[in-house]
């Protein structure tokens, strides 16, 4: 526990202009960043009477060790720089908006040649169009199903789609009129772009045009007595009809607005928004999150509306992100930056407001309710979670007579196969959950010539990998100490960076440098042997502040260096299952890399040992052919038409898929202008993929 006074900066040193702040702890790792209006004034906010503070800030500023600050030119620039570096940091003391599940969004991939619909998860992805989020999966299909009838844009994925070009014919969805089949060339790249174009027109709430324009060309068709045709385009119409049926009509004025509302107590809070376009529901998404610094209601808004749309230009999306109205449960305490922010982002006037009467007012009850739902949801399903986890870190401090909490602890475990394609792992869980982003795979090299090692050696290997590069990143970030100089004093200009110390960080990538701060505890998989070579690795070093146990699996003993008898915590402890749970999701992600590398070391194509005949090569004759069985099926004289092949090579790969001696055939074929003449055997393929191994196989 740090005492605040000791890193306070001296009066005077505090800019009194509008800026962001980020607290660090001993390690230079960013816990907390805030903005202010008058850096000043806020700064000095924290080191008034430690008791004095609310106890989440006790426990931040007694856990940072220096304070740094960026002055920047107006409150809207503060705002920004603010979640920029929330998302670069992920400082643990910031509310965090986490979704409660992966919510899919029905994709668009406009920048493809041949646009695809798709469900999508996760981070969203440049020139792809999102529309949603929709509560399941399966609403989206039910809905892309119902307008491929009308607008039959490519569903298949990538390989199918090659895989249909090269045989000349489409798949099922071809055959039933659900797709236009751009594979074999029924419409053009053009045609199909313009067909994905209205699927995404539809879907972003122009339907008018497009039941009109139906129901005028069913008009035509009965009256030409074309009644099988206007049979077709009733129920395209009746297609349509249902999909936007889907999406419930909320406000009949067909307004843009996404509705938030908020319900939660001292400990967690809960959010939930429906997206509201040309007056339909198009998604719904949630969020609980801790609340780890002092907010109120107006605080949380800010954040949620900063995190929500900040990730939005982040990911690389358009201004239909962002929507004309935002309606939200109470007013943030920065209204007026805030709408300038999310109006600079859409690219015209954005208003944030509390819904008063009307339609709106009872649409945002109902999202209300929703909230409501949500947090009691998540009471019961993680009834004393974060009690738990305080539980299970003050066990292991009790049971290993360590001087604090292990906030941050690193698992490792080696797997192999006999001492073949040795792979390590290294886990992360921060104040009891697991870190996945900071999750690391090592392959144990061992020594030059003297083939595999065993557990210990492998695990003396890694440790002293890993810390290796821990003293060397310390090392380059040297003495992380924070100065209110030019750097903090420079305001930042509109359309430029602002110039930061806030360390440890990669000169050449701009991020965080992971491996610059130690964790409390090192786990390993494994008893006093594997426990004593981590030691060792360690001692060598010269790293002692950072303690080892290990876990063995049988009796599940923790077993710490130097003692000759186990510590034997009960099975019914807490901290006993966040031990099993770290060495248990250790071994799961050490067995998943081991899997890969000797899944790829052990598959051998039979065409490996064709002279010549490279990755790139084996790639394009697999491109050409097919198949296997056409490439085994074909002459010579054919494989040498493929780009890059020649007469030898040819009757090597021939001879290799019949079982003869490549070699010998090379010799005896005839002479001739061969590939790779100029830049070696795979220039004229060079930039190709390599083909994975044993796809060209027996």
């Amino acid at each position: 526990m740090a005492d605040p006074a000791s890193y306070r900066p001296a009066p005077g040193e505090i800019p009194d202009q509008p800026g962001v702040y980020r607290f660090r702890d001993e390690h230079g790792r960013v816990i907390y960043v805030g903005k202010a209006k008058s850096l000043r004034q806020r700064l000095n906010s924290y080191f008034q009477d430690v008791a004095g503070l609310h106890p989440r800030t006790q426990t931040m500023v007694t856990s940072a060790a220096s304070v740094q600050w960026t002055v920047v030119g107006n409150e809207v620039e503060a705002l920004a720089l603010e979640y920029s570096w929330i998302k670069e940091f992920d400082p643990r003391f910031n509310v965090k908006y986490r979704d409660d599940k992966s919510y899919p969004y029905l994709a668009v991939t406009m920048a493809d040649e041949y646009p695809r619909v798709q469900v999508l998860r996760g981070a969203k992805r440049k020139g792809t169009r999102y529309f949603g989020p929709y509560a399941h999966a399966w609403a989206i299909r039910e809905t892309v199903d119902l307008l491929l009838r009308v607008f039959p844009v490519r569903t298949c994925s990538g390989g199918v789609f090659r895989r249909a070009r090269q045989q000349g014919r489409p798949c099922l969805l071809g055959y039933i009129d659900k797709c236009s089949a751009p594979c074999v060339g029924r419409v053009s790249a053009e045609e199909h772009h313009d067909l994905a174009q209205d699927f995404c027109d539809f879907m972003a709430g122009d339907t008018a045009r497009f039941t009109r324009r139906l129901t005028a060309r069913m008009k035509e068709a009965a009256a030409e007595l074309d009644f099988e045709q206007a049979a077709r385009l009733r129920d395209d119409i009746g297609a349509l009809e249902r999909a936007m049926g889907k999406n419930a009509v909320v406000l009949a004025d067909g307004t843009d607005a996404d509705v938030f509302a908020l319900a939660g107590d001292e400990l967690e809070a809960a959010v939930q928004v429906f997206h509201v376009r040309d007056g339909r529901i198009r998604g719904q998404r949630g969020w609980v999150v801790e609340k780890v610094e002092d907010a109120d209601d107006a605080d949380l808004v800010e954040r949620l509306l900063q995190q929500v749309y900040g990730g939005e230009a982040a990911d690389g999306g358009t201004a239909s992100g962002v929507p004309r109205e935002v309606l939200v449960p109470v007013l943030p305490p920065d209204l007026e930056e805030v709408q300038d922010w999310l109006s600079g982002l859409r690219g015209s006037r954005v208003r944030v407001r509390v819904p008063q009467r009307g339609d709106k007012r009872d649409l945002a009850a109902t999202v209300q309710k929703n909230a409501e739902h949500a947090l009691a949801l998540h009471r019961t399903r993680r009834a004393g979670d974060l009690t738990t986890r305080s539980q299970a870190l003050r066990e292991i401090q009790e049971a290993l007579d360590l001087p604090t909490a292990p906030l941050r602890i690193e698992c490792y475990d080696i797997s192999h196969n006999q001492g073949t394609y040795q792979s390590a792992s290294m886990v992360v869980f921060e104040d009891g959950l697991a870190r996945k982003s900071e999750y690391r795979l090592f392959t144990v090299r061992g020594p030059e010539g003297q083939g595999a090692r065993d557990d210990t050696a492998a695990m003396h290997e890694v440790l002293t990998r890993r810390f290796r590069r821990y003293l060397a990143d310390r090392a380059e970030t040297g003495d992380l100490e924070l100065g209110g100089d030019d750097l903090d004093d420079e305001p930042a200009r509109p359309g430029h960076a602002v110039p930061t110390r806030s360390g440890p960080v990669d000169e050449a990538t701009g991020r965080p440098v992971r491996f610059a701060y130690p964790p409390n505890l090192v786990v390993v998989d494994g008893g006093p042997p594997q426990v004593a070579a981590a030691a060792a690795a360690l001692a060598e070093l010269g790293v002692d502040d950072v303690a080892v146990c290990g876990l063995a699996k049988r009796l599940e003993e923790v077993w710490v260096p130097g003692d000759d008898y186990p510590v034997i915590l009960e099975r019914s402890s807490e901290g006993l299952y966040l031990l099993q749970r770290l060495r248990d999701e250790a071994h799961r992600f050490a067995i998943t890399a081991h899997r890969k590398r000797r899944s790829k070391g052990m598959t051998a194509s039979v065409l490996d040992d064709v002279p010549g005949l490279g990755p790139a090569r084996q790639a394009a004759l697999l491109r050409h052919f097919g198949s296997v069985r056409r490439l085994r099926a074909a002459s010579a004289e054919e494989i040498a038409t493929v780009p890059g092949m020649g007469a030898r090579t040819a009757a090597a790969v021939v001879a290799a898929l019949h079982g003869a001696d490549p070699a010998a055939a090379a010799a005896e074929a005839p002479s001739g202008a061969e590939d790779g003449a100029v830049g070696g055997p795979d220039a004229a393929l060079d930039g190709d993929a390599p083909l994975p191994a044993g796809m060209l196989g027996a």
